[in-house]
């Protein structure tokens, strides 16, 4: 029972390794990619203003 034990905590911690890994190598770029867009994209205040002029 005690081997069962141990590949159950292999399995898991495998399963833990696996999705840290993958949340640092692309969720984490992606969003840090995706919040620097979101700077440098230009705001459009006045925007409803334009539109009633016309």
């Amino acid at each position: 029972m005690s081997i069962f034990g141990i590949v159950l905590f292999l399995l898991i911690g495998g399963m833990a390794f696996w999705m840290l890994l993958f949340l640092l190598g692309f969720v984490l770029p992606f969003w840090i990619s995706l919040g620097i867009n979101q700077q440098m994209r230009p705001k459009r205040v006045f925007e409803k203003d334009d539109t009633e002029a016309n």
